[in-house]
């Protein structure tokens, strides 16, 4: 089948359509289609738009959960974990973690009350509790390992290694999860790899339910009007903190999600970049919360807060949470300054957490539930939490249980099977002579080929060979970029928006170059490829800008003319 705004089946009849293109969807969808059952993708926005593309971007055992006893959760989390490292190696990458410690006994009568399940409230986590969390934590993380297990230093060596860090720090704990570079790029990666294993399946875009009655969805595209009606055996409700909504829509009233907001910043800051020596800082605050920081891009991205909020789509990264965040990195390393003007862009989502009565939002379960209701003969399943950790684990979990609705034998495995540009990834001692054929094959420079190769694994082939198809040139606002290679994204990645490319399939927004200049020579090169008037270039680039001014907090000098000539 073909992709997009014009594609058409009305009438025809799916295995399953899934509602919802966040992470939990897309991997879903590509398990289901690698087990060829006939599969429809739809999502209100773009793949990965809402909270998947506003995680911590890692990819961690959640070693925190053990203070609640989720040792379950746990040991799938860090198997995710370790097969991701080892299935998306573009994008997912070992990142040390260091836990500054400020007592020797603290937190033992909490961490006791939390595994019990009783309300704890856990402000200091000492030198002996984070001893046994960090065994049970390396002895849980036992299956396909690839890292390193955990070191405890003292007081001395901690000084040694963090000479900025707070002076009432008595030790740090260290041991290894994963940081994804990625997320929205993997969750495209994810449909691609459905869409390349099926040609039954099709995945739709800026495409929202309407109704579903007698076994009969309607959707109506929402950029053109175009509705259409299809036939469903089964309904994958993956709509994340809108997952209420759209069983409201299905013809279901279900109070499935309590979604809290997590918010998150990238500073510009230096010292801090140089301090923190490529690991991770992960410490726990005065009232409770867990925040984080560690570098991202030649940046440092820092997180996050945990809020409850009602209605998904106003969540935005407030300046108190702003302030909040800024102020607890400060108290770990108090000889640095940090303000506002350090914050060269932030984001926020809400996580599809299940509903829940608790008093503290960190201690609601980030496992997943999957609720199954009908509409008539229909299954409706419900895919309420998870990570982005899990996100494969789940998606096998579901498929199995589709399969056995639909009488279906499993065909295929993801277990051990590589996503997107993660295959045929070249190891640490291929790479050199993977970038030089590379280099020469498409007369790149040394530094290009890296570029491409970082960005998008092992597609960095079929981008060169497109950039080498005609004359390419690089973007004079972004020379890291060319032209040919965002027309490539537009052509075939299931691009209808410029803010797709911008915020998603590529990292020049949260790596805080995205300038006006940018969005305006990146409209100019993609409006042949998406077929864009003039008129339309202009609202395109405007818009993009608009998301990023106003859901990430960019700034710069807006003119709304459109100087640059479309091709």
């Amino acid at each position: 089948m073909n992709i997009g705004a014009a594609t058409r089946f009305d009438g025809d009849y799916f295995d399953v359509v899934i509602i919802g293109g966040g992470i939990n969807g897309v991997g879903l969808f590509r398990e289901l289609a690698l087990q060829q059952l006939k599969v429809l993708l739809i999502e209100r926005e773009d793949i990965c738009a809402g909270a998947s593309a506003a995680p911590s971007r890692l990819i961690h055992g959640g070693i925190k959960y053990l203070e609640t006893g989720e040792f379950r959760l746990v040991a799938q989390s860090t198997l995710e974990r370790n097969l991701l490292l080892r299935n998306a190696p573009h994008v997912v990458h070992p990142l040390a973690t260091v836990l500054p410690i400020h007592s020797w006994f603290g937190g033992i009568g909490p961490s006791l009350k939390r595994f019990l399940g009783r309300e704890g409230k856990m402000t200091d986590r000492g030198v002996l509790v984070i001893e046994l969390g960090l065994q049970i934590y390396d002895f849980l993380g036992r299956r396909a390992r690839v890292m390193p297990r955990h070191k405890m230093f003292l007081r001395r060596k901690t000084r040694r290694q963090w000479p900025a860090m707070a002076k009432n720090v008595v030790a740090t704990g260290q041991y290894y999860d994963a940081a994804i570079s990625q997320p929205e790029r993997l969750g495209y990666e994810c449909v691609m790899d459905g869409l390349s294993a099926s040609l039954d399946c099709a995945a739709l875009t800026y495409t929202a339910p309407e109704e579903f009655k007698d076994g009969t969805l309607s959707f109506r595209d929402r950029e053109t009007g175009a509705t259409q009606h299809v036939k469903a055996g089964v309904v994958v409700n993956a709509g994340g903190a809108w997952i209420d909504r759209v069983n409201e829509t299905l013809g279901l009233e279900t109070r499935y999600i309590g979604g809290t907001k997590g918010s998150h910043l990238i500073l510009k800051h230096t010292k801090l970049l140089r301090a923190l020596c490529g690991k991770m800082v992960y410490f726990g605050t005065p009232d409770g919360r867990i925040c984080l920081a560690y570098p991202f891009f030649d940046h440092v991205l820092v997180g996050s807060t945990d809020i409850r909020i009602e209605n998904p789509d106003e969540a935005v990264c407030t300046d108190e949470e702003q302030e909040y965040m800024l102020k607890m990195l400060g108290d770990l390393f108090p000889s640095f300054a940090f303000s506002a003007k350090d914050v060269i862009y932030r984001y926020s989502g809400v996580r599809p957490l299940p509903a829940s009565n608790a008093k503290n939002p960190g201690a609601i379960s980030r496992d997943h539930i999957i609720h199954t209701d009908r509409v008539g003969e229909t299954p409706v399943l419900s895919l309420v939490g998870g990570k982005w950790t899990t996100f494969r684990g789940l998606g096998e979990e579901v498929a199995d249980r589709i399969l056995n609705i639909l009488k279906r034998k499993r065909l295929a495995s993801t277990h051990n099977r590589a996503i997107g540009g993660g295959r045929d990834y070249p190891s640490r001692q291929e790479t050199a002579p993977y970038l030089a054929r590379l280099a020469a094959h498409y007369e790149l420079t040394p530094e290009r080929s890296k570029d491409l190769l970082r960005r998008y694994g092992t597609l960095a082939k079929e981008i060169a060979a497109f950039c080498a198809e005609e004359e390419d040139s690089a973007l004079k606002s972004l020379p890291s970029y060319t032209r040919r290679e965002l027309q490539f994204i537009a052509e075939n990645e299931l691009v209808r928006h410029l803010s797709d490319i911008l915020f998603r399939r590529t990292t020049i927004a949260v790596c805080g170059k995205l300038t006006p200049d940018v969005v305006k020579e990146a409209g100019d090169a993609v409006a042949s490829s998406l077929q864009w008037s003039r008129e339309e270039t202009a609202q395109e680039c405007a818009a993009a800008w608009r998301e990023g001014v106003e859901r990430h907090h960019l700034q710069g000098e807006w003119k709304p003319d459109f100087s640059l000539s479309v091709s």
